[in-house]
């Protein structure tokens, strides 16, 4: 669970710009440059990276954790053609943080949460991951050709669901973590929590100072 938390952490320094453009800005035309953005953006963004971990540490206290993480993964990718090819989702960067705050609300209780409450939740925030995720980059490379987006969804599927069963092996192999009450995965969850309820006051602060300004 260590290196969980400082790989949490190191994801803190990845800047705007790189969390945006994993190629640089470089032009986007085949299927290997739409592979290579989407392995970088599950990483380069920390509210991703926060989220797929608690994603599978969550899913290892279910009795069908590759269930449990497909489930996010299929919204994910549906909410990332939606943006692609179809219209925007609304409030997207709140919801992010929201679910931030749920995911890591959920490992910080130490309890065992049954599978259509786990799906319930990886599914509904999983389709605003992937709006962000196709709003970021996926609509311009959809323009370009479907090989580039069909890359790109590919890249963003297989590296998200490696790093989901990456975090249940650490918890299950290496920190011997055998339930939900154990102070590892909870940890993980107060770092989660806490960096969900920081989005989250970030979106209201601006509405909040306006209406006391006004």
């Amino acid at each position: 669970m260590q290196k969980i938390i400082v790989l949490m952490l190191l994801s803190l320094l990845a800047g705007p710009a790189l969390a945006h453009h994993p190629l640089a800005g470089m032009p986007v035309t085949t299927f290997a440059h739409g592979l290579m953005s989407g392995f970088g953006h599950p990483i380069l963004g920390f509210d991703h990276l926060f989220f797929v971990t608690s994603v599978g540490i969550i899913a290892i206290f279910t009795r069908h954790r590759i269930l449990a993480t497909l489930a996010y993964i299929a919204a994910m990718l549906g909410g990332c053609l939606t943006t692609a090819l179809w219209t925007t989702v609304p409030a997207t960067e709140l919801m992010i943080a929201l679910s931030l705050l749920v995911l890591g609300s959920m490992l910080l209780s130490g309890h065992r949460f049954n599978l259509s409450t786990v799906v319930f939740a990886f599914a509904g925030f999983g389709l605003f991951h992937g709006a962000a995720f196709g709003l970021s980059l996926a609509t311009q490379e959809a323009a370009l050709g479907i090989q580039v987006l069909m890359g790109y969804l590919l890249g963003l599927g297989v590296t998200q669901f490696a790093i989901a069963l990456a975090a249940g092996l650490v918890c299950t192999m290496l920190c011997k973590v055998s339930h939900a009450g154990a102070i590892q995965p909870r940890l993980a969850g107060a770092m989660v929590a806490g960096a969900g309820l920081y989005l989250t006051l970030e979106h209201f602060e601006g509405p909040l100072l306006q209406a006391i300004s006004s």
